[in-house]
């Protein structure tokens, strides 16, 4: 009986990759920077308004960079800022985000965006903490709903696993490591 129990525990042993951060029987679902950067292309541009004196606009998808800075999605941004009626002034923003899974949705969102830095020529320095505040809402408001990844129905034998046990979350340099664990 021993012997049969051995056999099968090896048998079955190799089916469960396992390494440092994974425990016994968990298995890690990947998806790249290039699969993030490709859902994010898709929500195009968005415009807001901050009060009766800023407007902000989101000219076109926010670039991301998974692991910088470590265990952070970098977010690199191009927009334009106009202050009550004047032509608008385009900024760069830098910023990062962690990332969380809402199992309503099955679906893994940029969580708690924050825009580290703005620059611009045009920019008067007695501005930035102000917009730096509407850029992080906008940024935030942006990502609030829209997915990076989205867990198919269809999808993979791990996709269909983690729809029920997923264990953790986490961003490695250039990819979405989420564990999926029997337990």
């Amino acid at each position: 009986m021993k012997s049969a129990l051995a056999v099968l525990l090896i048998a079955i042993l190799p089916c469960f990759p396992h390494h440092a951060s994974a425990g016994f029987g968990d298995k890690d679902l990947v998806f790249s920077e290039a699969e993030v950067q490709a859902a994010i292309d898709k929500n195009g541009s968005l415009e807001r308004r901050v009060g009766s004196v800023l407007t902000i606009t989101l000219r076109e998808p926010p670039r991301v960079r998974l692991g910088i800075p470590e265990g952070r999605a970098g977010i690199t941004a191009r927009m334009d800022i106009a202050f009550l009626g004047n032509p608008p002034i385009p900024v760069q923003v830098q910023g990062h985000a962690g990332i969380r899974y809402d199992d309503q949705a099955k679906a893994f969102f940029l969580e708690n965006p924050v825009a580290e830095a703005v620059e611009s020529v045009a920019l008067r320095r007695e501005f930035e903490p102000q917009v730096r505040r509407a850029v992080s809402q906008l940024i935030a408001a942006y990502f609030r709903d829209r997915p990076v990844y989205v867990l198919r129905e269809n999808g993979s034998a791990q996709e269909s696993t983690a729809r029920w046990l997923l264990r953790s979350v986490r961003i490695e340099t250039g990819r979405v490591v989420a564990t999926l664990s029997p337990f």
